[in-house]
């Protein structure tokens, strides 16, 4: 991608207002544009990244263990379905709309239309288990949004339903999902600042469980275990000083602040039941389906993956996720540093990486650096007089100090190379 050609824009100063540090970078940086409170466009670098998360995402629900299967459901849902389960009165974030004498919701959540929708499939217990996910717009009429991507009305989520005949079945899968979860976080950069955490909200059981990512801008408070990991929501950690996780029982917490970026209920049979999902077991007897769910919020993962991974220049994007993997920046105009410049972008290219070109020539090499900087791409490739007298670029990673000099023929291999 030529720079000159990207639609995006950076900026020297946000709003006093703007808090969280992903907030301000991501609009600084040009990734995202706020239309109003809680709403968000994600320009070009932000889709990118978005879209690498979903990737991710995608790639572990449905590879083995997990072997979900990607559904799409809608988002205008009808009244009845959500008066089924209770929740039209009574879940208060709920954008309600009505058209002549029909009342619908904008959906925040799905159970009210999966569980229906499963019903048309299961009969019998030889049609269990199954697991569908899907990654689609949910709203929130939250009375509250702050911090930027991290809390919204309009988000992107990955929602992921199990559908079980046994209890112990579920238990084995909900183990699976926690431990999926934790490679999600790890792929996308965040995995040693994110910590399984007991909350409540269980359904089925006493405690659900989040997976917060520790950061300043967190609006939860989280208490680590400093003997095995597991961390406790501060809303039940006064119920016990001892650390739940059995055997583990020890009585030593860090306190920290966090931002959820999953997480995961045993449902059992409270969304089964209101819409008469039941299967037919070995003996001839009719059973409710045992169900489980499990969410995933993509615009607060990106948020939260910029909130870990940033210094006082601007966001260091995980390889993973970055927008590109290399910024190509010539530092001179004449006229042979411009055709090697070309030159390398249509070989990088050729080779499938990806380079976002600085092809601008209205713009110093310092003003090149800081925005490259802000910006966040993993390598940054400086082609100048110096480095072409010795027919090489000169590479920097971001977020480190060392200044490595890449002959301009073993450049692809290199970024090959380090490309995770």
């Amino acid at each position: 991608m030529r720079q000159s050609k990207l639609f995006y824009k950076t900026e020297k100063e946000i709003s006093k207002d703007v808090e969280a540090v992903s907030h301000k970078l991501l609009l600084r940086a040009g990734f995202v544009d706020q239309l109003m409170a809680g709403v968000y466009t994600f320009l070009p670098l932000g889709f990118r990244v978005l879209k690498k998360i979903e990737n991710i995402i995608r790639k572990n629900m449905a590879e083995s263990p997990l072997d979900g299967q990607e559904i799409l459901m809608p988002c205008l849902n009808p009244k009845e379905n959500w008066q089924k389960t209770g929740r039209w009165d009574n879940f208060d974030v709920l954008f309600k709309l009505k058209a002549g004498d029909k009342e619908y919701t904008l959906a925040p959540t799905h159970e009210e239309v999966i569980s229906p929708l499963a019903r048309r499939f299961v009969f019998s217990y030889k049609d269990l288990p199954f697991y569908l996910f899907q990654i689609q717009t949910k709203f929130r009429n939250e009375a509250r949004v702050k911090s930027g991507i991290l809390r919204t009305r309009e988000f992107l989520m990955k929602d992921l339903y199990s559908f079980h005949a046994e209890e112990g079945d579920l238990d084995d899968y909900y183990l699976k999902v926690a431990n999926v979860y934790l490679r999600i976080y790890s792929e996308c950069g965040i995995g040693k600042e994110t910590y399984q955490t007991l909350a409540s909200g269980g359904t089925f059981s006493k405690y659900s469980h989040e997976f917060q990512t520790v950061t300043e801008s967190g609006e939860d408070v989280i208490h680590i275990c400093e003997e095995c990991g597991i961390a406790v929501n501060d809303d039940i950690k006064k119920e016990n000083n001892v650390c739940p996780n059995f055997p583990c029982r020890s009585e030593k917490f860090r306190k920290a602040k966090a931002v959820e970026v999953g997480n995961i209920f045993k449902l059992g049979t409270k969304y089964s039941l209101p819409f008469g999902l039941k299967f037919r077991a070995k003996d001839g007897i009719e059973h409710p389906v045992i169900m489980g769910c499990y969410g995933i919020g993509l615009g607060r993962l990106m948020g939260a993956v910029v909130e870990v991974n940033n210094d006082e220049k601007g966001i260091i994007w995980p390889k993973n996720v970055a927008p590109f993997q290399a910024h190509l920046i010539p530092i001179e105009n004449n006229q042979k540093i411009i055709k090697t410049a070309e030159k390398l972008y249509q070989i990088l290219q050729k080779e499938k990486i990806e380079v976002l070109y600085d092809d601008r020539k209205d713009k110093t090499a310092g003003e090149k650096f800081a925005e490259a900087d802000l910006i966040g791409i993993p390598y940054r490739i400086v082609v100048s007089d110096k480095t072409a007298a010795k027919n090489s670029v000169e590479i920097k990673e971001r977020g480190k100090k060392e200044i490595k000099l890449v002959k301009i023929s073993s450049l692809p291999s290199f970024l090959k190379k380090n490309a995770k």
